[in-house]
């Protein structure tokens, strides 16, 4: 194949595998990832060549160690629901960060910031309340003014 044919079908097969992850469809990902490097393997390569090779080598066994991780984006903006937190751990690596440092009055340890994004975590699914119950079955439930409240 003709280089210019070949880096056309390989710019081709890379949407096609963005297409695909970003649907959840992580099988036919990893087949087109498999015809990639099938395609890309000669026995003259050049530099360029072998460092797209191993690139797409490394992401496939990324994607194929984590696919049980991989979410169907697509399915998930059909619906309206979250598709990136990037601007929540943003935050909290600002927060834990600057907690970490010695030269602050309150420092946390480790376990402690484990505990209090447990806390945090639970907050913002609104969870918080339900665990509580399950540690405390007497624990009396939200009462309608404290919904209004709290809305």
């Amino acid at each position: 194949m003709e280089a210019r044919a070949l880096i056309k079908d390989v710019e081709k097969q890379l949407d096609s595998i963005k297409h695909h992850l970003w649907n959840g469809n992580i099988t036919q990902a990893l087949r087109l990832i498999d015809y990639l490097q099938l395609l890309l393997k000669d026995d003259i390569m050049s530099v360029e060549r072998k460092k797209l090779l191993k690139a797409i080598h490394e992401i496939g066994g990324y994607i194929a160690t984590n696919q049980q991780f991989i979410p169907d984006y697509g399915d998930r903006y059909r619906n309206d629901e979250t598709i990136t937190t990037s601007f929540v751990e943003s935050a909290v690596n600002q927060v834990v960060s600057k907690r970490f440092v010695k030269s602050q009055r309150m420092r946390w340890s480790q376990r402690g910031a484990h505990l209090l994004l447990q806390v945090r975590t639970h907050v913002l699914n609104k969870e918080l309340r339900a665990r509580f119950q399950q540690w405390y079955p007497g624990m009396a439930g939200e009462s309608e003014s404290e919904l209004r409240i709290a809305a």
